[in-house]
């Protein structure tokens, strides 16, 4: 391996071609498997268009495969019946003039590629998909807030406030984790998590599992809990079914922990504060002799000078 790179890079610097049995090919194969909560998705890819829209939008399967390579990294997705996607919009600013934003409900829809119920509401002329929470109904006002005041204020199931103007003990679903972006909490179906104490210009949340949060006051999330779209504990009954929801057949080595030899009891993980989204993965470049290009045979053999004195 390393007689024919040097011969390769011998050959670069007088400016010959390189033969095809000296070229040397880099191929990765090794496949990073996601952590359980990063957020990767394997199953479909949606290709949304620049303004927001409510017709429903086509997605390509992906079948647990990366979408850059095309190997399988999760194995246990595939097939599953033909569903369009709905763009919900996660966002619940208050009016440019900070004034308290009014929404009514025309009406709750079935999401197939959601565990909860959305709700389609509108604003004057603007219309959006929102998670629906528990209990929701066509008519109903949802109303958004901007302000914190110095009192606590009485939170109404719908209404979205900043973490800041809600008294301990609240129940909110769908918290802002990074202020201006995107990044949602408790969005799946039955999910919530409680307001514990506000500690200066911070708020900390727990969650039922007991791991707790540390938000800014001025995140937004809405009061209650998220709407369950089917029942959590739901027979599947066939392995056709199970191909219909999307899922490969298992091998059936799994079985559930009865807690006949005990359980083991952990720690509760330590506080976690979130105040900034982590900074995007830095790219990998991979280089080969492919993309080696000769533009000056002065420059080049200046480059590989070194090389020469060395032998096989």
């Amino acid at each position: 391996m390393l007689p024919s790179l040097l011969r390769s890079l011998r050959l670069l610097s007088v400016g010959q071609r390189v033969p095809a049995t000296a070229q040397v090919r880099l191929i990765s194969k090794d496949v990073r498997v996601p952590k359980p909560g990063v957020g990767i998705q394997y199953q479909y890819r949606v290709k949304l268009p620049e303004k927001y829209t409510i017709r429903r939008l086509p997605i390509q399967k992906l079948a647990g495969r990366d979408p850059a390579t095309g190997r399988v990294v999760v194995g246990t997705v595939g097939g599953g019946s033909k569903r369009k996607y709905r763009w919900v919009d996660v966002r619940r600013p208050p009016l440019e003039d900070g004034s308290p934003r009014q929404e009514r409900v025309l009406q709750t829809l079935y999401d197939p590629l959601r565990t909860c119920t959305i709700a389609l509401v509108a604003h004057g002329e603007h219309i959006r998909y929102v998670i629906a929470h528990e209990g929701m109904r066509a008519g109903d006002i949802i109303t958004t807030y901007g302000d914190i005041p110095r009192i606590p204020v009485r939170p109404r199931i719908g209404d979205a406030h900043p973490l800041g103007a809600l008294p301990a003990g609240t129940e909110v679903f769908n918290v802002e984790k990074y202020l201006g972006e995107e990044d949602r909490m408790c969005v799946a179906g039955g999910t919530f998590c409680t307001v514990l104490r506000r500690v200066g210009d911070r708020v900390l949340l727990q969650m039922p599992s007991k791991r707790q949060f540390s938000l800014r006051q001025e995140c937004t999330a809405v009061v209650g809990r998220v709407s369950m779209r089917t029942p959590s504990i739901r027979p599947i009954g066939s392995a056709q079914r199970l191909r219909h929801l999307g899922y490969r057949p298992r091998s059936g080595l799994w079985q559930r922990k009865t807690g006949r030899f005990g359980r083991k009891v952990r720690r509760p993980p330590p506080l976690r504060e979130l105040d900034a989204p982590p900074p995007p993965p830095a790219e990998v470049q991979r280089l080969t002799l492919h993309d080696v290009h000769v533009h000056n045979s002065e420059d080049t053999a200046k480059l590989f000078r070194p090389l020469r004195g060395m032998t096989n």
